[in-house]
């Protein structure tokens, strides 16, 4: 064999081998996989996105931020629920942003980790909750409001895969919030500034802007706050975030919380049964009726509910001396009737809360702000999700580094020794 062909031979083999070594190289890499891009109309009304209300703190003092990993560990645990919707308050806090961080550190260490937020955005007024610098002007804004949006505006860009939606204000326009409430022209001024970043394309054409308050502040009340503001407001969002509780009208406006007369002769559990029919009917009612403002000025977005729940402990007017509103199992049906409803209506509810976060009511114990979480500061799961620990939906995980179990070790009997009928007859303030 001369030298030519005896140099073609090897360059011959030598390629055949790289081509093989690269045929079995691709034979056992996997194909890339596409990230699944969702938006918020895809999310909000979709049962298989279940929405919660998340804080996340664990201490009295809320300066006490929850680490990366306390965050993690409590992704893991709502994701476990079904929940893949958040939605938090502010940004002033590191909690938000750290929130979105380890959400984004899940999804890098786990490819079908889903995890979405919509991303709360403060707004109050002048002076608000400072009494020392004089009473709160409702009729301007805090300095502190343009820093706030600024910032979630950064981290909705900085995190486009995962904060769907930017919410302007919490009960930021009912006047009970007496400390720090705004007239409506200042919601929609930021509601306008956020939708004009969207056109500019400053922000995802897909991101939703909304605002979420009370029901009255959506229309459904008091007549005094149908007012053209609030009409171009209903025009300027994408949809209505609205807040009902039947819990606190239990004390506030009890009627539907009476025992009626036809019920009398029925056992003290069946009594306490048809209570809780009577409180998911109150918040139908309360929905229907910003549905129907909305429909008499021509306004047709959907409604989704940006807070709801039931808390399973009050020292105060929901407790024994009260309305007797507050324990776990009334709480267990409320979470199961506003589920079953609103998942098969395709109404997103995010329900308040995930945890217990104890700094709401730091100077009592027993308020109940600090006990509306599905899951204590014992990291025992309440009476809603006691199906769940059954089930296994929390082998392996942790919560401050302990397992998921459930309050009352379980005992329903020892439970229901806490369940009380409904109470009207009481004085009230």
């Amino acid at each position: 064999m001369n030298k030519s062909l005896k140099l073609s031979v090897f360059v011959f083999v030598i390629l055949f081998m790289f081509s093989c070594n690269d045929a079995k190289k691709e034979s056992k890499e996997e194909p890339v996989k596409e990230e699944q891009v969702v938006n918020a109309k895809e999310i909000l009304g979709n049962p298989d996105y279940l929405a919660i209300s998340y804080g996340g703190y664990r201490q009295k003092d809320r300066n006490i931020q929850p680490t990366i990993p306390e965050l993690k560990e409590d992704m893991k645990i709502l994701s476990a629920m079904g929940v893949k919707v958040l939605r938090t308050y502010n940004v002033h806090f590191d909690q938000a942003a750290n929130l979105l961080k380890a959400i984004d550190e899940l999804k890098v260490e786990d490819s079908e980790f889903e995890m979405y937020v919509m991303l709360g955005i403060w707004i109050d007024c002048k002076s608000a909750f400072n009494w020392e610098n004089g009473e709160p002007d409702h009729n301007q804004e805090s300095e502190r409001n343009p820093v706030e949006v600024k910032t979630a505006v950064a981290l909705a860009k900085q995190y486009p895969d995962i904060v769907k939606i930017l919410a302007v204000g919490n009960e930021a326009m009912v006047r009970w919030a007496t400390s720090y409430y705004v007239q409506p022209w200042i919601v929609l001024k930021w509601v306008n500034h956020l939708q004009e970043l969207k056109q500019k394309g400053e922000l995802p054409q897909d991101l939703w802007i909304t605002s979420s308050d009370d029901y009255v502040s959506w229309g459904g009340g008091d007549a005094s706050y149908h007012t053209e503001d609030l009409e171009k407001l209903a025009n300027a969002v994408d949809y209505v975030s609205m807040h009902t509780y039947a819990y606190h009208n239990s004390h506030y406006n009890p009627e539907f919380w009476k025992v009626p007369e036809s019920e009398e002769s029925l056992t003290d559990k069946e009594k306490i049964d048809a209570a809780m029919v009577r409180a998911l009917d109150f918040t139908k009612m309360q929905y229907d009726s910003v549905s129907n403002y909305m429909k008499s000025i021509g306004v047709d977005k959907p409604i989704h509910i940006g807070e709801t729940g039931w808390a399973s402990i009050s020292g105060g007017h929901y407790g024994k001396n009260g309305s007797r509103a507050t324990d776990e199992y009334k709480q267990g049906l409320y979470y199961k009737h506003i589920r079953n409803w609103t998942n098969e209506k395709n109404i997103s509810v995010f329900y308040f809360e995930a945890f217990d976060e104890q700094w709401k009511d730091a100077e009592h114990e027993l308020g109940s702000e600090n006990h509306f979480g599905l899951i204590n500061l014992k990291s025992e799961a309440k009476y809603p999700l006691w199906n769940l620990v059954d089930d296994g939906t929390f082998n392996g995980l942790t919560r401050d580094g302990k397992p998921i179990t459930k309050t009352y070790n379980g005992n329903l009997e020892e439970l229901m020794k806490d369940v009380l009928v409904p109470n009207t007859d009481y004085p009230r303030d």
